[in-house]
C-alpha cells in the first residue's frame, strides 16, 4: 500500500473514533481479500472499506467497490465472524476519503453501503 493509502486508512479510523466507534481490527486478510478496518458500535459489528480518490475525479470512492469487491469483503467478513463469534449485527460501510495536492481534505461515512446478497 502507498503512503496516501495509509494515511487514507489512518484517518478513516481515528473518524470512526472520534464517532465512537471502537477499533477491532486493522488490514484483516483472508484468502478472499482483505478488509481495511473492523469497528463495533452500538448494537453494530461494522466492516468498513476506505476508499480514497481527489475531489477531481470523475467517480465518487464508492463507486469503486463494486460487486466484486463487495464479494471479496462479504467472503472475509464470514471467515471473521467464524472466528470471531459475536452477537452484533454485520454491517458494511464505506469511508470515502477525498484528497487535493496530497491532503485530506474530506471523509464521508456511508453507513450500509451494501448488503449480503
Amino acid at each position: 500500500m502507498n503512503n496516501s493509502g495509509r494515511l487514507a486508512e489512518l484517518k478513516a479510523a481515528d473518524y470512526l473514533i472520534r464517532h465512537r466507534y471502537k477499533i477491532l481490527d486493522y488490514n484483516y486478510k483472508s484468502r478472499f481479500g482483505e478488509i481495511d478496518i473492523i469497528a463495533k458500535k452500538g448494537k453494530y459489528i461494522v466492516f468498513c472499506e476506505v476508499k480514497m480518490r481527489d475531489t477531481d475525479s470523475i467517480a465518487k470512492p464508492m463507486e469503486f467497490v463494486d460487486e466484486a469487491k463487495q464479494a471479496k469483503i462479504i467472503a472475509t467478513t464470514q471467515l471473521y465472524l467464524a472466528a470471531n463469534p459475536t452477537n452484533l449485527q454485520p454491517r458494511f460501510d464505506v469511508i470515502e476519503v477525498f484528497m487535493k495536492n496530497g491532503k485530506i481534505k474530506s471523509i464521508k461515512a456511508l453507513e450500509n453501503a451494501f448488503q449480503l446478497v
